[in-house]
């Protein structure tokens, strides 16, 4: 979760199209330069442990776009798969 905030925040669409699964890996990312991502709180974890193979990941990330301040909270599902984790989908929440 960690490195795919840090890749949202440097702009770096290669990394998170590589980083998730291919089962609802949209075709393209687009990012928008507008964003500036400022923070990143981890909220809760469900499994993903060092033998688990499906985690949940809950956050919220502060973030700045030319409409203000807001923060995106989500709930995010990964999958591990030969040894890296793959993210696989998100709900988000209020």
């Amino acid at each position: 979760m960690r490195s795919r905030y840090s890749a949202y925040a440097l702009g770096l669409d290669d990394y998170l199209r590589r980083s998730w699964h291919p089962s609802t890996r949209p075709l393209a990312i687009e990012l928008d330069d507008g964003t500036a991502w400022r923070r990143l709180q981890i909220v809760d974890r469900d499994r993903g442990a060092a033998g688990d193979d499906v985690g949940v990941v809950e956050y919220r990330a502060a973030y700045r776009s030319p409409h203000g301040a807001a923060v995106l909270h989500e709930r995010s599902r990964f999958r591990r798969e030969n040894g890296h984790w793959f993210y696989v989908d998100g709900e988000i929440l209020s």
